[in-house]
């Protein structure tokens, strides 16, 4: 598995439905509200066989009122 970490904006007012559209389609491992230029700050693990921007756009950027996002890939833990 790979971890993935996703920066979301949403809509202005759209945060917390898109806060819980996420929660029920359970595809993160963590989620969290955020200030700055983002709203929420999503983590997750990607199976290392699924392409990440397919895996992106098929279960997470059709949640309505998703603005922009911004990926941060991992490659080692220490």
């Amino acid at each position: 598995m790979r971890c993935v970490f996703i920066n979301i904006r949403c809509k202005p007012g759209h945060s917390y439905r898109v806060a819980e559209a996420i929660a029920l389609r359970e595809i993160h491992s963590e989620l969290y509200s955020t200030s700055g230029p983002f709203d929420l700050l999503m983590k997750l693990y990607i199976p290392e066989s699924d392409d990440i921007g397919k895996y992106i756009n098929d279960h997470l950027l059709d949640i309505d009122g998703i603005e922009r996002t911004e990926t941060t890939l991992t490659f080692k833990a220490f």
